[in-house]
């Protein structure tokens, strides 16, 4: 449990550090445990795989809309409330999809999933309320690594799930994780919010100095291009895998496992030296890490050597670096201003995934016979190579800024 001494005077109510990871977990989960299925589903509705694939960008995009609505609900009304309430709706969402017969009623259960993502935002905000920047930063980085495995474990799952009970099951198993997490956060989680502002018209007079600030655009890009190159992925693996590389669904589970188990070992390093590193300085290597994993595979590919193994081995990395640059770059917003930690979290949040779901969006597009994987991977590699550049320009603003102050 987050220890009692570390919370401001105001708030005793912190949860155990398992209920943020399974908080964050189950919106992690939604995104992907379904993607050794979607070739399964476009035959099952009778659809182009273009059309199934907006379950993923679709979904993302929505995401990012509620983003930025979910911030400010949870400034103005508490984590708590707004945590029960988007639970909720996404069970009702996960068993609409599990007896939707036609590809329209499924894809409207499917968006309005997306409301789950209230998890991914407060499970940072909460963290943000109780505790300061740089400790944030790892305390967000060990909540992600819990939440590293969800995503790194739920395609195998879900391959599973597909040979032995079709496509339907998954959406089952996310189902039935909402109501234990529901339950969870019902019995363990309090108020966390000690600063809920009295109106959102309080609240939006306090937008235009978080608007403004260099800092906090410089960091929500920064994530958002680390963002972008798991998106991309997230938007071509399921293709290039089945399609290209002719991987069968539980042989791309295990494959598609590898970015997670970076982001895994990433948020693992972050938690034990982002507090003693900076956060400026997580966020400039790892957005390094990541380019250099892709930039191999683009190197590797030209040369001829072309290879699931080399693809996702590359992705390792990128997850490596993702595990750096995401806890980081997210404490760095937030700490703008602590005190619009919830609507920065949800701004933050919407800008990664409106990011991710464009390109992952767009890298769907672009695959297609006789393509192969390159378009997926240069999309993945040019995210990465403007990760740097604006981490290099957030920690110069940072610096400048530092220096006024002193």
């Amino acid at each position: 449990m987050i220890s009692q001494s570390s919370l401001p005077k105001a708030s005793k109510t912190a949860p155990h550090l398992i209920t943020l990871v399974l908080i964050a977990g189950v919106s992690a989960m939604s995104m992907n445990i379904f993607l050794p299925s979607m070739s399964s589903m476009a035959t099952f509705f009778g659809v182009e795989y273009s059309l199934i694939q907006w379950a993923v960008s679709g979904y993302l995009a929505l995401t990012g809309l509620l983003n930025i609505i979910i911030g400010p609900l949870s400034d103005r009304f508490g984590r708590r409330r707004v945590l029960l309430s988007s639970l909720l709706i996404f069970i009702l969402a996960s068993l609409g999809c599990v007896f939707s017969q036609t590809v329209e009623t499924f894809l409207v259960f499917r968006m309005i999933q997306a409301v789950v993502a209230s998890g991914m935002v407060l499970s940072r905000a909460i963290l943000r309320d109780m505790v300061e920047p740089d400790q944030a930063a790892s305390m967000i980085g060990y909540v992600t690594m819990g939440m590293a495995l969800v995503p790194m474990l739920a395609p195998m799952l879900g391959g599973v799930l597909e040979e032995q009970f079709g496509w339907q099951a998954s959406f089952a198993v996310m189902s039935v994780c909402g109501m234990l997490v529901l339950l969870l956060v019902y019995l363990d989680l309090g108020e966390t919010n000690m600063r809920q502002t009295s109106s959102f018209k309080a609240q939006f007079q306090a937008y235009p100095e978080l608007l403004r600030s260099r800092r906090f655009w410089g960091y929500s890009f920064t994530a958002g291009f680390a963002t972008g190159a798991f998106f991309s992925f997230l938007g071509g693996a399921p293709y290039v895998g089945t399609e290209v590389f002719g991987l069968s669904p539980k042989i791309f589970g295990f494959y598609f496992g590898l970015i997670p188990f970076g982001y895994l070992i990433g948020n693992f390093i972050t938690g034990r030296f982002a507090g003693r590193m900076g956060i400026g300085w997580m966020v400039f290597w790892g957005s390094v890490i990541a380019a250099l994993g892709m930039g191999s595979v683009v190197l590797l590919f030209v040369a001829g050597f072309e290879s699931a193994f080399i693809l996702f081995l590359g992705t390792f990395f990128v997850g490596i670096g993702n595990g750096f640059v995401i806890p980081s770059a997210t404490s760095g917003l937030l700490s703008v201003k602590p005190e619009l930690a919830g609507s920065a979290a949800g701004l933050g949040t919407a800008t990664m995934i409106g990011m991710g779901s464009l390109l992952s969006a767009l890298t769907g597009a672009m695959l297609g016979p006789g393509v192969g994987a390159m378009p997926m991977i240069l999309m993945m590699f040019v995210c990465c190579v403007l990760g740097i550049a604006l981490a290099r320009y957030t920690n110069s603003v940072e610096a400048v800024e530092r220096a006024l102050k002193s």
